[in-house]
């Protein structure tokens, strides 16, 4: 049976759930992030993540949905807050939530993203903003991607931002963290060495030819490049082909999320018409 807590002063436990909020380093060593949000915590839930504790408030009648929650949450740690502490781990000026979970940390290991012959796979390189990682996680299951890694020192899929940026994607897609493009290049030299036929692709205004012109079906690494510096030398002589989104006005280059979004979009719409 799951356990139940209640916590009324700001105590060692709060603080550690408070510090999952904004530092990095100890949603690594906990292992652990806060998910806020009905969709989110929907999908942690439906999608098997270990949910480690699911906060409210006795102040407050749950609803159907918290209710069911909870129910399904197996062994999660029930925890009553007063609602100024609820408040206060929800990050937000608005009314207090019904419910947040903590949910602990998959591992970061590519075996997570499924192999197949059209496997669609897309590469963050270094990402610096929370929000655009979140959204390009968000665009990669609308599109029907395999998984995202996200490569070198970035940002972090399990900021709160990133987390709801990608309005519960996260949890449906898998999401791998590697220190460097090399992790990724062994990995696709691997699965090249057992007879998949993969193709690593990269984006960049300087591309030799339009990502409409070139075949999107198959498996595929696409790379999309840092918002201020795009792809690394090393990623560009890594990738297989080099492609360009046309774009036309006033605009000098595409934030790093829109151009993976549209690169995306394209390789669903070629896959749709040659399924």
């Amino acid at each position: 049976m799951a356990k139940t807590l209640r916590i009324t002063t700001r105590n060692a436990t709060f603080q550690q759930w408070l510090a999952l909020l904004s530092n990095r380093n100890k949603r690594q060593r906990a292992a652990e992030f806060i998910v806020q949000g009905v969709r989110p915590i929907n999908l942690a839930v439906e999608h098997g993540w270990h949910v480690r504790a699911l906060l409210f408030t006795e102040e407050r009648s749950l609803s159907r949905w918290a209710r069911t929650i909870l129910a399904r949450a197996g062994d999660a740690t029930r925890v009553t807050l007063a609602p100024e502490l609820l408040q206060e781990l929800s990050g937000k000026d608005e009314e207090t939530p019904e419910l947040l979970a903590v949910v602990g940390l998959p591992d970061d290991d590519l075996s997570r993203i499924p192999v197949s012959p059209d496997m669609l796979i897309v590469a963050f390189d270094r990402p610096s903003t929370p929000g655009n990682v979140g959204t390009l996680i968000r665009s990669a299951d609308a599109f029907g991607a395999s998984g995202v890694v996200i490569t070198g020192h970035a940002a972090d899929p399990y900021d709160p931002k990133a987390v709801r940026a990608s309005t519960g994607s996260l949890f449906a897609v898998p999401v791998v963290r590697v220190a460097s493009h090399r992790d990724i290049l062994d990995w696709a030299a691997s699965l090249r060495a057992r007879g998949t036929v993969l193709e690593i692709l990269g984006t960049d205004e300087h591309g030799s030819h339009d990502i409409a012109d070139h075949d999107l079906t198959g498996a595929k690494i696409i790379a999309i490049g840092n918002e201020t510096q795009g792809l690394s030398a090393a990623w560009r002589d890594a990738c297989d082909e080099i492609l360009r989104i046309p774009i036309g006005g006033s605009a000098s280059s595409l934030n790093a999320a829109a151009a993976g979004t549209i690169v995306l979009y394209e390789a669903a719409r070629q896959r749709t018409r040659a399924g």
